[in-house]
């Protein structure tokens, strides 16, 4: 049998790991230390502390070991010399041949991109839909890369007659998780219809849903527009569970839910567990995509966010409000006039970003720092506005009475 665990140790003193990323022809240095940047928030979430980042410039990974032997031979005289590293997280995945190669030549514990994504969730999964969802992903996970467990094993494995224990095992646990993930996917689909009823009695509210890239403070933003306390912490990957709360504004009430962040490279098996979580953004009348706007890359996360959420909504038109959280964080350092270089996004101020997006999105846009209530209440307008239409679209009658409430206002 199988025993899942923490990859990443729970004690008190973080494990010390190396990061690695390739240079390609599609991924230049500036989008490989961007990457391995995330991947180090990633690894402090998981309770990793990243020591030092590697990167080698290769047409296509290795085959064999990832990196090219050069390379490999400097992280472990790093690691001898160190003498406290416990892993090598590298930035992509990995198939089972390169991890146990990695691995011999090492002598560590390795994880790629998406073990430690998987690590993280089962960490913050609370809820026995969220937990039921990781454990799924997990075994999806695992399954193709079962030989690595067995390396031990491989010299009884072999032709006619030469059929040792070490294939026996392996056979033996791809049918336990096979069955395991085929009674995963019915509990899934038990709490699909179950959430759907629960959709389904919330009645003909207007529903809103928050999205976004990961940690950038839909949680928050919830906590300011429901007065509730939902999970909010500077970390990736704070809120796994979907939170639905009442919200009224003013006189009109709508419903708001708090959905899992998106983030790059995030596995396709991951998106398929969540199910139930995204069903939330493709029943929503509304979706609200918050945005880190102090972020120096948050452009391509609303491109990750805008594809995922395509994929998600099946292309579905519905209507959105870009909302640019964090105006407090946000930094620049102008360009002087005598300056002719190309400006870069560290020197267009905040009012530039403003107008040039208002202009871009139809003013359908608002810039606003969730932590401080920065401009919360115009927020809030736009929120009403957008909810009344579709409120009286379902409920005309309601039409006299917000024609008064508007003429007290």
């Amino acid at each position: 049998m199988i025993e899942k665990k923490s990859l990443i140790s729970d004690s008190a003193t973080p494990e010390r790991a190396i990061l690695v990323g390739l240079v390609t022809p599609r991924q230049d240095e500036t989008k490989a230390a961007e990457y391995l940047s995330e991947l180090a928030f990633l690894a402090d979430t998981a309770g990793a502390e990243a020591v030092k980042t590697v990167t080698q410039r290769l047409d296509y990974p290795n085959p064999r070991t990832f990196v090219g032997k050069g390379k490999l031979e400097e992280i472990k005289a790093f690691i001898e010399a160190d003498g406290d590293i416990a892993m090598v997280i590298f930035d992509d995945d990995l198939s089972t041949k390169q991890v146990a190669n990695i691995e011999r030549e090492l002598g560590v514990k390795i994880l790629d991109r998406t073990n430690l994504i998987l690590d993280i969730f089962a960490k913050r999964a609370q809820t026995a839909a969220a937990k039921t969802q990781v454990e799924l992903a997990q075994y999806q996970y695992l399954l193709p890369r079962l030989t690595r467990m067995w390396t031990h094993l491989e010299r009884q494995r072999g032709g006619i007659g030469m059929r040792g224990p070490g294939e026996t095992q392996i056979e033996t646990d791809r049918r336990i998780i096979l069955d395991r993930i085929s009674r995963l996917k019915e509990e899934l689909r038990a709490i699909d219809k179950q959430k759907a009823v629960q959709r389904k009695n919330r009645g003909k509210l207007t529903r809103v849903a928050l999205v976004g890239y990961t940690n950038a403070g839909k949680s928050t933003l919830m906590n300011v527009l429901s007065k509730s306390e939902v999970f909010a912490e500077n970390k990736l990957f704070a809120t796994l569970d979907t939170t639905v709360r009442k919200v009224v504004i003013d006189n009109l009430p709508f419903l708001l839910t708090d959905t899992v962040g998106f983030i790059r490279k995030l596995p396709t098996h991951l998106v398929d567990s969540f199910k139930s979580t995204l069903d939330e953004v493709r029943e929503a009348d509304i979706l609200v995509h918050v945005v880190d706007i102090s972020h120096p890359n948050f452009e391509e996360q609303i491109e990750v966010v805008d594809k995922t959420l395509r994929e998600v909504c099946d292309g579905a038109d519905k209507p959105m409000l870009l909302v640019f959280n964090k105006i407090d964080a946000y930094t620049c350092t102008p360009k002087d006039e005598d300056d002719l270089t190309p400006r870069e996004r560290c020197n267009i101020t905040l009012d530039e970003l403003k107008a040039s997006w208002m202009a871009k999105m139809n003013d359908n846009c608002v810039f606003i720092s969730a932590k401080k209530g920065t401009n919360i209440d115009e927020l809030k307008r736009r929120l009403y506005d957008m909810a009344r239409e579709i409120h009286l679209a379902r409920f005309p009658y309601n039409d006299l009475l917000y024609q008064n409430y508007d003429e007290q206002e």
